[in-house]
């Protein structure tokens, strides 16, 4: 049996396998979660950040992809970086580009052997995704994927607002009964 979770609060002070981190294309940190779980994890992990980066390009991480890396000071044991897409108004590939960081976490995750993992709001702050929907395609998404991913044992929706909370708390059942 999964456990899906849904909590308020601030997820570098998770004690999972995984958090996920709604990074930007760079993976050099940034704002809201990901500068968040930059600056709680240190130095150890910008450091990890940069080397793929520098294997990479400058494109280290395309919008929809995951990597992973350690989780420097943070209490899990490993951060997935994921890069949601940028809301352009729904006509651009955005839906298909979020689906894929939920589906590409869960797998890498899975293919880590790692059975725990937390997710944030992908998308829905500075890239301006609407909430709502965005809600509905990451429970949609994770519902999705965790046929093909028989480790996992529990997924966590962190939402940091209010706002976030109370949307995931209604559509919560009904993606899961």
């Amino acid at each position: 049996m999964i456990a899906i979770e849904l909590i308020q609060g601030d997820i570098t002070k998770l004690s999972v396998d995984a958090i996920v981190n709604a990074a930007n294309s760079s993976l050099m940190g940034g704002g809201g979660v990901d500068g968040a779980i930059h600056r709680a994890a240190g130095p150890e992990l910008l450091a990890e950040c940069r080397a793929i980066a520098e294997a990479r390009g400058s494109c280290a991480c395309p919008p929809g992809e995951a990597v992973i890396t350690g989780a420097g000071r943070l209490p899990c044991k490993r951060v997935i970086h994921t890069v949601g897409p940028v809301w352009y108004g729904g006509g651009q590939g955005e839906a298909d580009r979020l689906a894929a960081c939920y589906r590409n976490s869960l797998l890498l995750a899975e293919k880590e052997g790692l059975s725990s993992i937390a997710f944030p709001n992908i998308s829905t702050g500075v890239y301006g995704y609407p909430k709502a929907q965005a809600a509905e395609l990451a429970l949609s998404s994770v519902k999705q994927t965790l046929p093909e991913t028989p480790g996992i044992k529990k997924v966590i929706f962190v939402c940091f607002d209010q706002e976030n909370y109370a949307l995931y708390m209604r559509l919560k059942g009904d993606a899961y009964e």
